[in-house]
C-alpha cells in the first residue's frame, strides 16, 4: 500500500475533528494480516486531557453490537447445528408467537424483514429489564414477514433472546467465552469494569437518565434491557476490533484458532435480501463504505459514530471509532461522520497498489475537503422558506388592512363631503328664506352609507 496515499486518512479524520464533529477518533486500517495504519486523533472529550489511542481507548460501539455480538452468536449456534435459519422464531421463543409472528423466521430477523417496527421507547414503558424484554416480545408485526424491509433494533434484540435460549446462558457470557476470550479481545465487554471507565469515551452530558454517560451504554433501550442487548451495549477498542475483522477475513480463524466455519462466514456476509446480508450490511457506495470498495465488501455502522467495513477481495478492513454524539460542536455531526466514514474507506482503497484492476486514480478532493453542509444552520432552507411564508402572510395582512383602511378613508371623506354640501345648501336656503321672509324647511339629508365590509 502507498504510505503517501494513506496520509489522506490523517487529513480527512482531522478535518472532521477540527469541524467539531467529534472530540477524538481511533482508526485502524488492516491489509493482508497487517495493521497498515493505526492511529488515535484528538481526545476522549473536549477537554483535550486524555489523548485517544487505537490500542487503549474504549468506545461505545452502538449498533456494531448487532454484528460483533449478536450476529456472531447466531453464526456460532448455526455452526453447531442448534439454529435453523428458516425455522420460525417461535421454535426457540414460545412467547413470540401468535398471528403473523408464527411466520417470522430467524432469517427474517437477520435481514430486517420480519415486519417489526424500527423500535419502541422501552425506557419509557419499562421499569425493569424483564418488563423491557416483555415489551420487545409483544411488539406487533406490521406487515407479512419477508415482504417488507424495516431496519429494526427490536429484531436484533429478539435474535439476542434466541441466542440466549438456545445456548442456555446470557448473551454476554456466551460471547465472552466463545469469541472474545479466544481471540484475546480483553477490552471488549458489554458492561465495563469501573477501572476501564477513565479510558472510555463519554457519550452524553444530559441524557434522559439524568446524569452524564461514560462507560455506560448510550442507547436508552439497551440500558432499559440491563445493558446487554441484541442491538447495542458492546464497548471495545479499535485494536480489539482489528483482531475480530482479521478473523473474518481469514475465514473464521485467527492465529490458528477456529472461531467460525469459513462456509458460515461466506454465507452470512454475502447479500441475502436487497443490500442486506445476514446480520451484516453490504457496500453500495453510500452507506459509509465510500465508492471504491468491491461488491463483496460488507460491514456496519453505529449511531455513536462507529463503523467497520471489510473488503474480502482486497483482504482489507477499515475501522473508525468516535463519540460524535458527545456534545458535538458541529451543527450537523451526522453529516460530518457520514463523510469521514466514506472518505476513510476511499482513502484506504485508493492506497492499494497491487489491485489486479490497476491503481485507482486519486480524486481531486475528498468529501471532508469540501465539508458540504457540515456547519450549515439546521433546517436553514426550511426556516428560510417558513420565514418567507410568514413575511408574505404579514404582507398580505398588511395589504388587506391598508385596502380596508383606504376604503374606510374614502367612505369617510365622501361622508364628510356629503355633510359639508348638505350643510352649505341648508345655509343658503336659510339666507334666502330670511331675505324673502318665507317659512323655511329643513334640508332633507340622505344618510351616508358606510362600508359594511369586514376585515
Amino acid at each position: 500500500m502507498s504510505s503517501t496515499r494513506l496520509t489522506n486518512i490523517d487529513r480527512v479524520v482531522q478535518r472532521g475533528l477540527d469541524a467539531g464533529g467529534y472530540p477524538g477518533a481511533a482508526v485502524v486500517v488492516g491489509r493482508k494480516g497487517f495493521a497498515v495504519w493505526s492511529k488515535g486523533f484528538g481526545s476522549l472529550d473536549w477537554s483535550g486531557k486524555s489523548a485517544v489511542t487505537a490500542k487503549e481507548s474504549i468506545y461505545d460501539l452502538a449498533s456494531l453490537t448487532k454484528v460483533i455480538g449478536t450476529t456472531t452468536a447466531i453464526m456460532l449456534l448455526f455452526d453447531q447445528g442448534k439454529i435453523d435459519l428458516d425455522a420460525p422464531v417461535s421454535r426457540y421463543l414460545a412467547t413470540f408467537s401468535g398471528g403473523l409472528k408464527d411466520q417470522v423466521t430467524v432469517r427474517h430477523l437477520l435481514t430486517h424483514r420480519a415486519g417489526l417496527p424500527a423500535g419502541r421507547e422501552l425506557w419509557r414503558i419499562a421499569s425493569t429489564p424483564a418488563e423491557a424484554r416483555a415489551a420487545v416480545l409483544s411488539s406487533p408485526i406490521q406487515c407479512t414477514p419477508g415482504n417488507c424491509y424495516e431496519y429494526s433494533d427490536l429484531g436484533a434484540d429478539i435474535l439476542g433472546f434466541v441466542a440466549e435460549a438456545v445456548s442456555g446462558e446470557p448473551l454476554d457470557t456466551f460471547l465472552e467465552r466463545e469469541v472474545f476470550a479466544k481471540l484475546g479481545m480483553s477490552d471488549t465487554h458489554y458492561r465495563l469494569n469501573v477501572a476501564d471507565v477513565q479510558r472510555t469515551a463519554p457519550t452524553e452530558i444530559a441524557p434522559p437518565r439524568g446524569y452524564p454517560l461514560r462507560g455506560e451504554v448510550h442507547d436508552e433501550n439497551a440500558w432499559a434491557l440491563g445493558g446487554v442487548a441484541g442491538h447495542a451495549g458492546l464497548f471495545s477498542t479499535a485494536a480489539d476490533l482489528s483482531v475480530f475483522a482479521q478473523m473474518l477475513l481469514d475465514g473464521g480463524k485467527y492465529s490458528g484458532v477456529r472461531i467460525i466455519a469459513d462456509s458460515t462466514v461466506a454465507l452470512f456476509t454475502r447479500r441475502a435480501a436487497g443490500h442486506r446480508a445476514l446480520g451484516w450490511d453490504t457496500c453500495e457506495g453510500h452507506l459509509g463504505c465510500g465508492q471504491y470498495m468491491s461488491e463483496r465488501a460488507y460491514g456496519h455502522t453505529g449511531f455513536t459514530g462507529t463503523s467497520l467495513w471489510l473488503d474480502p477481495d482486497r483482504q482489507m478492513f477499515v475501522i473508525l471509532l468516535t463519540n460524535r454524539v458527545y456534545a458535538s460542536r458541529a451543527r450537523r455531526p451526522s453529516k460530518v461522520i457520514a463523510d469521514v466514514r466514506s472518505d476513510l474507506a476511499d482513502a484506504a482503497a485508493l492506497a492499494v497498489m497491487d489491485d489486479p484492476n490497476g491503481v485507482l486514480a486519486m480524486p481531486v478532493s475528498f468529501r471532508a475537503d469540501i465539508a458540504e453542509d457540515w456547519n450549515r444552520p439546521l433546517r436553514a432552507s426550511r426556516a428560510k422558506s417558513a420565514a418567507a411564508r410568514r413575511r408574505e402572510a404579514a404582507a398580505r395582512r398588511t395589504g388587506k388592512h391598508a385596502l380596508i383602511k383606504s376604503k374606510r378613508s374614502r367612505s369617510s371623506v365622501s361622508a364628510s363631503k356629503g355633510k359639508s354640501a348638505a350643510s352649505s345648501k341648508a345655509t343658503a336656503k336659510k339666507k334666502v328664506g330670511a331675505t324673502k321672509k318665507r317659512p323655511t324647511k329643513k334640508a332633507a339629508h340622505k344618510p351616508v352609507r358606510k362600508s359594511t365590509k369586514q376585515s
